[in-house]
């Protein structure tokens, strides 16, 4: 542990005991700790207080399927509440943090809220979806993903357990490749998650041409194999992963979804023409996916919100826009203000 990062591990504890002294149970005269007061235990042990600050937790979560920990960052609802925010995370992601910690802090957005933020770690190129066989060229050091069944089976007893979110309570929101992923879920377990938020997704993933531009993002996102991931182009599982061709079992949740126009946006003028250029063509493709998923939707009689922006593009300037627009919907429909 680094010196800083050990102080703001001393702060946050001494933070964290000072409030538990200060509440009493009533009638009792023992001390009580509120629901961010105190860190959960996990498979090593116990949680840690994250460097992301606020009251994010790190814990590690032992996953059957996949034979190993799997790292989550977590952080307790204010007061207790039994609601769940999955918010997942883009193709690059990393095993170091939730780019929604590093890139945009929802911990602070969601800060006074009472609704528990669950943010997994890692997941690179995955989809978070349960693959076929392993998920790189390097059969010498195979990389298991088995998202969907952590995600869906053994996390929400972790949290059920341990954070009291309830099963049947949730939301799930992600970007890009978590947006796909998002719907996906959600279309799958809905007993699960009552509501479902894309920005930025791509929303039908079996098109012509999206299969070619998946396997060109996963060999360039970490060298993945995305016949690894379901199969043959045949396969059923493949189609049962579209959420162009799934959106009839999201019938009764509440859905979102928004994308941008491709435009440089004030912001990004500094960005470099590269950049600027790719991810032009990013939030263009998104945009357009989305809307034709839209269009769908509404004729198949789907309830949905769209919100396009009139500037943005496949960044995470724009995704931080993308969660404040939200926030505000996901709390009315959790009931987690």
């Amino acid at each position: 542990m680094s010196f800083v990062k050990g102080l703001k591990h001393v702060a946050a504890t001494v933070t964290a005991l000072a409030t538990a002294a200060g509440l009493l149970t009533v009638g009792a005269g023992v001390a009580s700790a509120g629901p961010r007061d105190w860190l959960r235990p996990d498979a090593t042990g116990t949680c840690e207080w994250d460097a992301a600050g606020h009251w994010v937790q790190r814990c590690d979560v032992w996953s059957p399927a996949t034979g190993k920990n799997i790292s989550v960052q977590i952080q307790p609802a204010a007061r207790g509440g039994n609601a769940g925010l999955y918010l997942l995370d883009g193709l690059r992601a990393t095993d170091i943090s939730s780019a929604w910690l590093v890139d945009t802090n929802a911990a602070a957005k969601f800060v006074n809220n009472n609704i528990t933020l669950i943010m997994p770690v890692g997941g690179e190129s995955s989809f978070y979806t349960d693959w076929e066989t392993p998920a790189t060229y390097d059969l010498k050091d195979p990389v298991t993903y088995k998202w969907e069944t952590f995600l869906t089976k053994e996390l929400p007893v972790y949290l059920e357990q341990n954070f009291g979110v309830a099963r049947n309570n949730n939301s799930v929101a992600g970007l890009s490749m978590g947006g796909t992923a998002a719907m996906n879920l959600a279309a799958h377990h809905r007993d699960q998650f009552r509501q479902v938020l894309s920005f930025s997704g791509y929303l039908t993933t079996t098109l012509p041409g999206m299969q070619t531009m998946v396997r060109a993002a996963l060999l360039d996102a970490g060298g993945f194999n995305v016949n690894a991931m379901y199969g043959s182009i045949f396969s059923p599982r493949r189609f049962q992963n579209d959420p162009f061709l799934n959106m009839g079992n999201l019938r009764g949740a509440d859905i979102y979804v928004s994308a941008a126009s491709g435009t440089a946006g004030p912001g990004e003028a500094g960005r470099g023409a590269g950049l600027l250029a790719g991810g032009a063509v990013l939030e263009v493709f998104s945009n357009a996916s989305t809307k034709l998923w839209a269009l769908k939707a509404k004729a198949s009689g789907l309830q949905i919100t769209e919100d396009y922006l009139p500037v943005g593009q496949h960044n995470w300037a724009l995704f931080s826009t993308q969660l404040d627009r939200a926030h505000d919907r996901i709390l009315d429909v959790m009931n987690a203000w």
